[in-house]
């Protein structure tokens, strides 16, 4: 199918998700995963009514961005080292996947040298997987205060990746241990969070009816992904 066949098929699942659950499509954002795809594939995805994306490298994203229509609105989605937070800070509305306090620290003082508030999302290491970053949920709960107290951030809510499966449902339970640590975390800072990054290509649906606000997909919109060293060799 072409990307505007895919972007409709994929509306259509995230509208009859939420109609299951009882909630408004209004209330799930697609953020397009972007990696790898060149600003000609952005500028389609734009003109067929797509505005937010998700990038993974800083580097790509640099040399990207720029490229690409101004109407559209960036995430960073990856693991941020410290050496790259001023250029992340410079090119994102929103960085998803803040995993430690010094790392949220950095952000911070970055943003204060650019006279900006930067909203984020806390990563979640739900599973306890030693391959994977972010926050095992008890040290969160612990430095969430002190992460809340930083003057230059925003906390937005929380994302995660559950360990893959092939089968979507084999992933709810994790999706709502998210869901429910987030309303601990609302517990102990006395507001809501408003948004709930969780769910892929492979199981979003199942993300949305456990209250996904926010679903990063990139196969299911743009196709697979092809490396610049695998275009080289079948130019």
């Amino acid at each position: 199918m072409s990307l505007a066949e895919n972007l409709a098929e994929i509306q259509s699942r995230i509208h009859a998700a939420c109609t299951r659950s009882g909630r408004d499509p209004a209330s799930v954002q697609l953020l397009a995963v972007s990696k790898s795809h060149p600003p000609e594939t952005i500028r389609a995805a734009v003109d067929g009514g797509q505005i937010f994306f998700g990038e993974n490298k800083i580097q790509e994203a640099k040399a990207k961005i720029p490229l690409c229509p101004s109407r559209a609105r960036w995430h960073f989605i990856g693991h941020l080292q410290s050496n790259k937070v001023r250029d992340a800070v410079e090119l994102f509305e929103m960085i998803q996947g803040v995993d430690s306090l010094d790392i949220a620290q950095e952000i911070n003082r970055r943003a204060e040298q650019a006279a900006k508030t930067v909203p984020l999302l806390l990563e979640v290491n739900v599973a306890g997987e030693a391959s994977k970053f972010g926050y095992a949920p008890e040290k969160l709960l612990a430095e969430l205060k002190t992460l809340d107290a930083l003057p230059r951030i925003e906390i937005h809510g929380l994302m995660a990746i559950p360990p893959f499966n092939p089968v979507a449902e084999k992933s709810r339970s994790y999706f709502r241990r998210l869901r429910d640590l987030k309303f601990q975390c609302e517990e102990i800072l006395g507001v809501p969070l408003p948004q709930l990054s969780m769910g892929m290509s492979g199981d979003f649906e199942v993300a949305i009816e456990e209250g996904a606000t926010i679903v990063r997909i990139g196969t299911a919109l743009f196709g697979e992904r092809v490396s610049s060293l695998r275009r080289a060799e079948t130019d």
